[in-house]
């Protein structure tokens, strides 16, 4: 099984952490993908490389296991970060849920590492001193693209001058390499190698960037499902005539609530699942 690692060279925030992993030991050529990407191969993980928008490529994941025949176990991607503050900021979060697109009834599975990896992106981000000026932040659950296994984006944002940094491309990297244990050491967040510390939160309501949820995250024996922030839980039924007036609260907050703490149970088969809320 392996690891797929996505960037896109349209993206400074993507490529610029990519190009910082593949300079580090023991890369080389991979399979036959498509005529427009390329790939690399480091032990058991894949780096793909194309030139379209980080969303807008659907299950790259099947179809690397169609035409490689080897099986993904999960799916990372670099990315961009935006935010209307523009303030410096490296993310980790999980993607998809409804209303915010993707496939009606469908989540992501959240990736096991998230949890394990957000305290070590705090710990080498620090060591390479670009906090505080950037902030370590758990973003909420958003935009796709469509994935089969377990998901989850690494950003280095918020505005196009933050996304170019080199220093964040090399701390980025660097999260990579040893969370993955591509140096010799500990393969960090694998779920499948876990038998104890069995809590998984997920987080309800919020903000986008679940400060809240994230002190939680911050903890060690807790793992990170899906969050979903208070403006992906509407409370509108599209069922409901608008006139009406003695409706029970119902709205797809309910469906949303339920694909996600399905993918979460899914991605940490044998956890147990807490909720966390956030009344804001």
């Amino acid at each position: 099984m392996v690891t797929l690692l996505v960037a896109t060279t349209s993206d400074p925030a993507s490529i610029n952490p990519a190009n910082a992993l593949l300079a580090m030991p023991r890369w080389q050529p991979g399979p036959h993908f498509q005529d427009d990407m390329k790939s690399f191969v480091n032990e058991g993980v894949r780096l793909l490389l194309h030139g379209n928008s980080i969303v807008a490529e659907d299950d790259l994941d099947k179809r690397w296991e169609q035409v490689t025949r080897e099986v993904v176990h999960e799916v990372i991607f670099f990315s961009k970060h935006t935010a209307v503050s523009n303030k410096p900021a490296l993310t980790v979060h999980p993607i998809d849920v409804l209303p915010q697109g993707g496939r009606p009834g469908w989540a992501a599975l959240p990736n096991p590492r998230m949890g394990p990896w957000l305290r070590l992106l705090k710990n080498i981000a620090q060591a390479h001193n670009v906090v505080p000026e950037f902030e370590i932040t758990l973003e909420a659950t958003h935009h796709g693209p469509l994935t089969n296994k377990p998901t989850m984006f690494l950003e280095i944002g918020s505005t196009e001058d933050y996304s170019k940094r080199q220093d964040a491309a090399q701390v980025m990297a660097k999260l990579v390499w040893e969370g993955l244990g591509l140096g010799g050491g500990t393969d960090i967040g694998n779920w499948s190698r876990e038998k104890d510390n069995k809590k998984i939160l997920l987080g309800i309501g919020g903000g986008h960037y679940a400060p809240r949820h994230m002190d939680v995250a911050l903890k060690d024996n807790v793992w990170v499902g899906h969050l979903l922030s208070g403006y992906s839980l509407p409370m509108d039924d599209p069922s409901q005539s608008k006139g009406e007036t003695n409706a029970e609260i119902g709205g797809t907050w309910r469906h949303s609530i339920k694909a996600a703490y399905e993918a979460t149970k899914s991605a940490f088969p044998g956890g147990e699942i807490f909720a966390h809320l956030d009344h804001k």
